[in-house]
């Protein structure tokens, strides 16, 4: 009964101020783009599509950015916000969500799978985080991907480069036994005469 007279006060809320303000911001999604997605038809950021805010978070990607899905892992380009109360807020890859591997030190991007994280974030870190962060924190993770990038390619040349030594070694190797065997059948030949 006391948990019902609580929330009358609250329903009547919902009802005066629109339901908008009363649904909990996106999994997932920045403080700065929860504006953006409080809409009921949001559009991709690339502009491509636009998508009811049901289907926001549905674990299936229509947007090609990922824009729809910040809080699964069902887009591969998508980014999941960390908001790290206490601690530095961060960005981190959408496959990493659900992935029973606590990423957030508050846990949040381990919220459907059966590991529970425990909150480990340090009070009181929270001090250098600002609005610009945001943008350094996105840059930052555009430059993680890049390297990431940078290094699989430095990896394809790597394996690449060790065909081309084992088949100069392979070659080496053959040219030195046609040069043993035409050494002995020469030896021969002076042997005989």
């Amino acid at each position: 009964m006391i948990l019902f007279r609580n929330l009358i006060p609250l329903v009547y809320v919902c009802f005066a101020f629109g339901f908008a303000h009363c649904i909990s911001p996106p999994r997932g999604v920045h403080p700065l783009d929860e504006k953006y997605f409080s809409v009921e038809v949001i559009k991709c950021k690339d502009g491509s599509k636009s998508f009811t805010r049901d289907r926001l978070n549905d674990n299936f990607c229509d947007c090609i950015d990922g824009t729809d899905e910040p809080g699964t892992s069902a887009c591969p380009t998508s980014k999941f916000y960390c908001r790290n109360l206490g601690s530095t807020p961060q960005f981190i890859f959408s496959s990493r969500v659900n992935d029973h591997f606590c990423d957030c030190c508050d846990g949040s991007d381990e919220y459907d799978s059966s590991i529970k994280c425990p909150n480990t974030c340090v009070m009181g870190g929270n001090i250098e985080y600002k609005t610009e962060s945001y943008i350094s924190a996105t840059a930052d993770l555009d430059s993680i991907a890049a390297k990431e990038t940078k290094n699989i390619d430095l990896i394809q040349k790597l394996k690449g480069l060790k065909i081309v030594i084992v088949l100069q070694l392979v070659l080496i190797s053959f040219v030195l036994l046609l040069r043993t065997i035409h050494r002995r059948l020469r030896s021969k030949r002076r042997r005989y005469r």
